[in-house]
């Protein structure tokens, strides 16, 4: 793919954006050419370098911050998550929810127990109260939720949670976080969030 790297010189750092679609290896190959380019820029310089553009999975980050670090000795920071959860989320982004890799899980959560998936996760029994489950896109659960779950957990606002019954006291998809009070709204099957993006529907 022509052009999945781009390279913008800026006062304080370098902003290294990759394409959305690209695949990892054409942003590989794509970057170390441009990163023999880039290395005459730096002589006595230590500008940092910001990576933006495509959510990129924990081992493509370790892959490309260490061909970056293999080429050019500097600070590098990634604008994306870094890991699955609310604290992780820096920005949001939008990501059709029929295309997702998926996650299958056997069996009923216990107390304490925990899931997580990259992609989309079923899980096919009960999420019992104490068990979590947590994923980038969608959940769905054949039995019912009494425990914690998040989707997208990346900041995908797209992704839904479905489950046979939503027994649970609390729900989140990306970093909107609705309370439920199960006394007063019980037998729930699903939940998203509003076209506006700011507060959870459940039904």
């Amino acid at each position: 793919m022509k052009n999945c790297v781009s390279i913008n010189l800026k006062k304080d750092e370098i902003v290294i954006k990759l394409s959305d679609t690209a695949e990892q290896i054409e942003i590989i190959e794509a970057l170390t050419k441009k990163l023999n380019e880039l290395k005459k820029l730096y002589k006595d310089e230590k500008t940092p370098i910001m990576v933006t553009g495509k959510i990129l999975k924990n081992k493509e980050m370790d892959e490309i911050q260490n061909l970056i670090k293999d080429k050019i000795d500097v600070e590098i920071d990634f604008d994306m998550p870094k890991g699955l959860g609310l604290h992780n989320i820096k920005k949001t982004f939008e990501k059709e929810i029929a295309l997702s890799e998926t996650k299958f899980h056997r069996g009923s959560l216990r107390s304490g127990q925990k899931i997580e998936a990259e992609g989309s996760l079923v899980v096919i029994g009960d999420v019992n109260s104490g068990a979590e489950v947590m994923a980038g896109d969608n959940i769905i659960i054949l039995g019912a939720l009494r425990g914690l779950a998040h989707a997208g957990a990346k900041g995908n606002k797209q992704a839904i949670i479905a489950a046979g019954l939503v027994d649970t006291v609390q729900i989140r998809i990306a970093n909107v976080v609705k309370e439920i009070d199960r006394a007063e709204e019980p037998m729930h099957k699903q939940a998203y969030v509003s076209v506006e993006g700011e507060e959870i529907v459940i039904e």
